[in-house]
């Protein structure tokens, strides 16, 4: 489409762009301006007071060969990435797929008990599961069942630390994509099943892989984009049940390794350096992922 035809576009549905301004007004303040100008703080030295100063590539030298921390939190936000950016797209795929099956009174039941995670401060009760005492849920049953005699710090050894914050992280990830696969399944026309049967396709599971699937490339791209974005920024879990820093920083993500340097010490240079890093990394495994779809499509 030429610039010409663009703008008639935009002139047709004027009221609906109208609607849109709101929200891309405050996008492009909030999100889309400070995600530019960080790439070049991202080459300075900046502690918010003094005026930045140019210092090249120090920034990322020091990030890959002097800092021991990031090198850990490379390997903790891939172990997030890695378990539960796919396991947590399959889950809300098929979560979303059974509970389409479902008659429409329970149908609107599970799909609040799914959806609610992503939107509730579920912190407090996480910490009340796995808490270090016998009054711990979790301590508790196992120690009522005889597997252990005294309570697991479950929060604070490096042991288990990691594997809390995981199984929290995809608990709160079933949110934004499971609400998207919904949306998808609902808008499939029935008329491609009806013509599905008439061809001998005669299963659920011949109607998700022949039809289904097929029908849904814009929903499953949207998910693993959002899926793609909420394993690799994980922090936010980690900070609210493991504390800052995390025992021998096992559950330490680049994003908490970012906000350390940009919130708590200032170092704006070298937080912008992180994050440059790891918008790098989101947008080569983005890319992947459009390569897979297309591939299948």
């Amino acid at each position: 489409m030429n610039i010409s035809g663009k703008i008639k576009e935009i002139k047709r549905c004027r009221e609906c762009y109208f609607m849109l301004m709101p929200f891309m007004l405050f996008f492009i303040i909030f999100t889309v301006i400070p995600v530019i100008m960080s790439v070049p703080v991202a080459f300075t030295d900046f502690n918010m007071i003094e005026y930045p100063k140019f210092i090249g590539l120090d920034n990322f030298k020091n990030l890959f060969l002097n800092d021991k921390i990031f090198i850990k939190s490379i390997r903790v936000t891939l172990v997030f990435a890695v378990v539960t950016g796919p396991l947590s797209y399959i889950l809300c795929f098929m979560l979303a797929w059974f509970i389409n099956q479902l008659p429409k009174s329970l149908h609107n039941i599970f799909m609040i008990i799914f959806y609610a995670p992503s939107m509730a401060n579920i912190y407090t009760i996480w910490q009340l599961i796995f808490s270090g005492d016998r009054y711990g849920y979790f301590n508790s049953i196992l120690i009522n069942l005889g597997i252990t005699f005294s309570p697991v710090q479950w929060l604070t050894d490096s042991r288990y630390v990691l594997g809390v914050v995981v199984a929290v992280q995809l608990w709160i990830s079933l949110g934004a994509g499971f609400l998207a696969f919904s949306a998808g399944l609902k808008n499939i026309d029935v008329l491609y099943y009806e013509a599905g049967a008439v061809e001998g396709i005669s299963n659920r599971w011949q109607e998700l892989f022949y039809i289904t699937l097929p029908s849904m490339k814009p929903y499953l791209l949207f998910a693993g984009v959002i899926q793609i974005v909420s394993s690799f920024t994980a922090g936010a879990v980690a900070q609210n049940i493991a504390g800052f820093p995390s025992t021998d920083y096992k559950a330490h993500t680049i994003m908490t390794h970012a906000y350390d340097y940009g919130w708590i010490r200032y170092e704006m240079g070298y937080a912008s350096a992180i994050c440059v890093v790891l918008f790098i990394a989101m947008y080569i495994a983005d890319r992947l992922l459009n390569k897979v779809l297309n591939q299948e499509s």
